[in-house]
């Protein structure tokens, strides 16, 4: 698996440099959301908010309504528990095109409940007007930026940052699921850094007669639900999502909301959070501990289609994502 050093870094320098309008504001996190060199780059561009998120989001919707076009970067849970009256009031209920790029989110931090932000998506996607978008791998991190400023309203961006693998060929599409496998045992649905674990599982599953439609989801609000319905109707047996946030509201409630109203009887399984909050420990000490990992994808996968696979740990740590990649983890 290739991985590539600070992606956002050079894609935001790139996309903005023949745009003016478009600003970069931070809130004492500069270096740690990866716009430090923008800042050296186009310093009459660049505003440093300090601590103050608050007067972050008021400032974004001023701008906005003056024809700029403001990305503002902290660590995802700072863009919205501390200034949630500003970013409705002053952002999303006027509809702003302001984008709001989420560093660090769920359980990619080891900062425990205060840099976790475990519940972002089941907030922002209750509030009009608001779209949500989510990076799984490198390649949608350099080319999130062009889709999520074509967007007419407020975008909010999970991102991930520092050494971050490359997975896909093609580019961030907007609202459109990434199909990475298919198959009529099961339909998997992953989100962000839990669509890795289930490449990794799958490559063993298919070795075990398993064979599942695996899709990758990028655009969580809205969703591709016709797509979705789509690629169900082609499977047999149940659902699986699994997801970096709690199964409360996020990707896991999504589904089940479009089963329930398209009146779909299968099961369903949803890996995430279980109604709890995080320690504050190693990402892969965390994805393990709370379930998000390729064994957990597994163990629920035998549960569902009701066999034993005899795959173990051992069995997994010996699949290399490069493995994985063989089996043309692209859109199909």
């Amino acid at each position: 698996m290739k991985n590539v050093i600070k992606p956002y870094a050079n894609a935001f320098i790139k996309f903005a440099k023949n745009k003016p309008e478009v600003l970069c504001l931070s809130a004492d996190l500069t270096s740690s959301c990866e716009v430090d060199q923008f800042r050296e780059k186009f310093p009459n561009r660049f505003f440093s908010m300090g601590m103050t998120e608050q007067n972050m989001l008021s400032l974004s919707g001023g701008l906005a309504m003056e024809g700029y076009r403001p990305f503002i970067h902290s660590f995802s849970v700072f863009l919205y528990r501390r200034p949630y009256d500003q970013l409705i009031n002053s952002v999303v209920y006027s509809n702003r095109k302001v984008r709001l790029m989420g560093f660090l989110p769920g359980i990619t931090t080891p900062g425990g409940i205060t840099h976790q932000a475990i519940e972002d998506i089941a907030v922002l996607r209750s509030l009009p007007n608001m779209t949500i978008l989510e990076t799984g791998d490198a390649t949608e991190v350099e080319t999130v930026l062009d889709v999520a400023d074509e967007i007419n309203g407020p975008v909010y961006v999970r991102i991930l940052r520092g050494a971050v693998p490359r997975l896909f060929e093609t580019p961030f599409q907007f609202n459109q699921l990434r199909v990475l496998s298919q198959g009529t045992d099961l339909l998997v649905v992953s989100s962000g850094i839990t669509t890795e674990e289930v490449i990794r599982a799958n490559n063993i599953l298919v070795k075990k007669g398993i064979y599942i439609t695996h899709v990758h989801v990028s655009t969580l609000k809205p969703f591709a639900k016709t797509q979705f319905l789509d690629l169900l109707e082609q499977v047999n047996g149940g659902v699986i999502t699994i997801e970096n946030h709690t199964v409360i509201g996020g990707l896991g409630s999504i589904i089940a909301e479009i089963l329930a109203e398209a009146g779909i009887g299968k099961q369903l399984t949803r890996l995430g959070l279980q109604d709890t909050f995080a320690h504050g420990a190693s990402r892969d000490y965390l994805m393990k501990k709370y379930k998000l990992d390729a064994m957990a994808l597994i163990s629920s996968v035998e549960i569902l289609l009701q066999t034993k696979t005899g795959i173990t740990e051992e069995d997994l740590q010996k699949v290399s994502l490069e493995a994985a990649n063989n089996t043309k983890v692209e859109d199909l």
